[in-house]
C-alpha cells in the first residue's frame, strides 16, 4: 500500500476529479456500457457538477493524494452526503461517487477514501450508509462488500445509461 493522504477537495482539484471520473468510468464500465457512450463522456458536465459540489458541499467531496512519477497529485475522490433516496431516514448517508485512477486500483486508495467518508458521515450523525452500483460492475460490488456493505435485493432496478439498460442495486451498511 502506498502513502495516501485524504483531505477535503478544493476548487483547484476540480480538473483532476473530472479527469479521474472520466478515466475510471471508461475503465470500470468497458464491456458494460457502449464504447461510443464511454468515449464521449462530457467533461464540461462533470466539471460543472464537481465544481458546484465542492463550492456548496453537496455532496461533500474528499480527495486522495498519492505519490506519482511527477510528484504528489490527486489519485482518487469520494463524494458523500445524506441519502438521495426519497424514503430513506434522515440518518442515512450515501456515497454519491467513489473513483480512483485506474493505475492505482488495488493499492488501498479506495479504502482510504471509504474510511474518510465513513468518518465524515459519522460526524454528520448518520447511522447507516448506502450507495448504488451497476450490478454488472463486479469490481465495485466486490470492493463495497469487502467494506461491509450488503446488497438490498428488493432495490434492484433498471436504469438507462447511454442507451443501454443496466441493472442497478443499492448496498447498505451500518456506520456503528
Amino acid at each position: 500500500m502506498q502513502n495516501i493522504t485524504v483531505r477535503p477537495a478544493t476548487l483547484g482539484d476540480v480538473a483532476a476529479i473530472t479527469a479521474i471520473h472520466i478515466r475510471a468510468s471508461q475503465m470500470a464500465y468497458a464491456g458494460i456500457m457502449a464504447d461510443d457512450h464511454l468515449d464521449n463522456l462530457s467533461t464540461a458536465k462533470r466539471q460543472a457538477f464537481w465544481q458546484d459540489a465542492i463550492e456548496y458541499s453537496e455532496p461533500q467531496v474528499w480527495v486522495a493524494m498519492g505519490s506519482t512519477k511527477t510528484g504528489e497529485k490527486v489519485i482518487g475522490f469520494v463524494g458523500f452526503d445524506r441519502s438521495r433516496d426519497e424514503k430513506s431516514k434522515p440518518t442515512t448517508g450515501e456515497i454519491w461517487a467513489i473513483y480512483v485512477e485506474p493505475e492505482h486500483w488495488g493499492k488501498g486508495v479506495g479504502l482510504a477514501l471509504w474510511d474518510a467518508a465513513r468518518e465524515g458521515m459519522q460526524e454528520e450523525e448518520f447511522t447507516d450508509a448506502t450507495l448504488w452500483v451497476i450490478l454488472q460492475n463486479e469490481r465495485a460490488l466486490h470492493f463495497h462488500e469487502q467494506a461491509g456493505f450488503k446488497r438490498e435485493m428488493n432495490t434492484l432496478k433498471t436504469v438507462e445509461v447511454g442507451g443501454a439498460k443496466l441493472e442497478e442495486i443499492r448496498l447498505k451498511r451500518s456506520l456503528s
